[in-house]
């Protein structure tokens, strides 16, 4: 995973709001097509890039894949960011 993957992942409102739908579980390509008004096609590349970026996990059961949030990776953006701040965050 790099930040530069990552942040690139995380540009696209679509690839945003897919994150956004997965905060409340695991879901399959299907299930995540049915939130937006393209193709599926579309929607697998999307969670393509997602998944190179290392922000999502899919899981193969049968012939459904499923995929869910690689929290890990969040925390490690959200602790960038942090530092990035700098450690007194009362100043602006």
């Amino acid at each position: 995973m790099g930040l530069q993957n990552t942040l690139r992942a995380l540009a696209d409102p679509i690839r945003r709001e897919i994150l956004d739908i997965l905060k409340s579980g695991r879901m399959s390509a299907g299930e995540i097509t049915d939130h937006f008004d393209v193709t599926g096609a579309s929607i697998s590349r999307h969670l393509s890039v997602l998944k190179e970026a290392d922000l999502i996990r899919d899981h193969r059961e049968g012939k459904y894949i499923f995929y869910e949030l690689n929290t890990s990776v969040l925390e490690e953006i959200m602790l960038w960011i942090t530092e990035l701040k700098g450690e007194n965050s009362d100043v602006k």
